[in-house]
């Protein structure tokens, strides 16, 4: 796969609702999985989506998830561009320029699921995300 870009859009608790009502727009698969799949699945919001993707038959692709807990919700400012792949130079790349004179939210490294991951808001105040499939970091 190369590098995608599109929209991630963050909820305020009904993600798995929305995402089902894209998927009956258009089409297509869609998987999510849940805050406790990759922590405690006892722990407040557990059932709640952490991610969320639909990827349509014409190749539309749409992230989502539900705020987590004591993150702030804040309609209007609930979508950001997620920018995905498994081309690691070219999207650290990208990681590099946007992240440059702006502020660094999460640091581009390995996470819990084993992709590279980082998330951070450029000087024009646009909210990015880099996801680097199967990165050796």
């Amino acid at each position: 796969m190369t590098s995608q870009l599109n929209p991630y859009i963050s909820f305020d608790g009904d993600a798995r609702e929305a995402m089902a009502f894209y998927r009956s727009v258009f089409g297509g698969e869609l998987v999510m999985h849940t805050f406790g799949e990759f922590g405690d699945p006892d722990a407040p919001g557990a059932d709640k989506i952490m991610h969320a993707l639909l990827r349509s038959e014409r190749g539309y692709a749409i992230m989502g998830a539900d705020s987590p807990p004591g993150m702030p919700y804040n309609p209007g400012d609930n979508i950001t561009i997620s920018l995905s792949g498994d081309d690691a130079d070219t999207l650290r790349g990208y990681w590099a320029k946007l992240s440059e004179s702006g502020t660094v939210v999460v640091p581009l490294e390995m996470q819990m699921w084993g992709d590279e991951y980082g998330q951070c808001t450029d000087r024009f105040g646009i909210g990015w995300m880099v996801n680097i499939s199967g990165s050796a970091a």
